[in-house]
């Protein structure tokens, strides 16, 4: 009853992807990031990725302990950028 991972929904997937991950997250692990790029790229998806190498889950909440600024000030640029390329902000 779980249900599908990105992993198995790549795909399937039509919309552009931006992966912003942390080196250091526990829970998604480097190794499955690279796999599912790895996975898009073999399906010809639109898909940009960082890996931020010192920052864990949750880098981007500034309310918690695991808030990294320069990791989460970058992030946020790219993810700016991103929705301007693709016509989410004008």
């Amino acid at each position: 009853m779980w249900p599908k991972s990105p992993l198995q929904l790549a795909p399937e997937m039509k919309a552009p992807v931006l992966g912003l991950y942390g080196g250091a997250d526990a829970g998604i692990p480097v190794a499955q990031v690279e796999q599912f790029k790895a996975t898009l790229e073999q399906d010809r998806k639109i898909a940009e990725f960082k890996i931020y190498p010192q920052a864990p889950h949750g880098f981007h909440a500034d309310y918690r302990g695991s808030y990294r600024k320069d990791a989460a000030e970058d992030a946020w640029k790219q993810a700016q950028a991103w929705f301007k390329k693709y016509g989410v902000l004008s």
